[in-house]
């Protein structure tokens, strides 16, 4: 992952957050409530957003410590496929009702760990 990439898909899933957090707690509110499905949502996107940042950071990083840009492309990997598995079967759940996917969040939420672990030793490296 290059730090443009990174930044790129920072920004993208910040806006996206933004989007589906207003859509949320706005129009898609009763429905979400109506299925107690609301906190799995605020979830999905809070975790979306907490990972984004992450992505800024990591694309930051990666121009600052280009030694171990490497192993910081790794850690941006995991984010961002943690949070497409993560978030995204959150989503899942909420839109189509299909819990089979709360099965494969900890797969998400398992690369979102191995990101911020990959993280911690690149910078310990550098």
């Amino acid at each position: 992952m290059t730090a443009r990439f990174a930044l790129l898909a920072g920004s993208l899933l910040g806006a996206l957050g933004v989007g589906l957090g207003a859509f949320g707690a706005h129009a898609l509110k009763p429905m979400l409530v109506a299925t107690g499905r609301f906190d799995t949502f605020e979830t999905a996107v809070r975790y979306q957003f907490y990972h984004a940042l992450a992505l800024l950071a990591i694309g930051l990083l990666i121009n600052q410590l280009p030694v171990i840009e490497k192993g910081l492309g790794w850690a941006g990997w995991a984010f961002l496929i943690g949070v497409i598995i993560f978030s995204g079967s959150l989503y899942t759940i909420c839109f189509a009702g299909i819990k089979a996917f709360g099965a494969v969040a900890p797969i998400g939420g398992t690369s979102l760990i191995i990101g911020w672990l990959i993280l911690a030793y690149q910078v310990t490296k550098a």
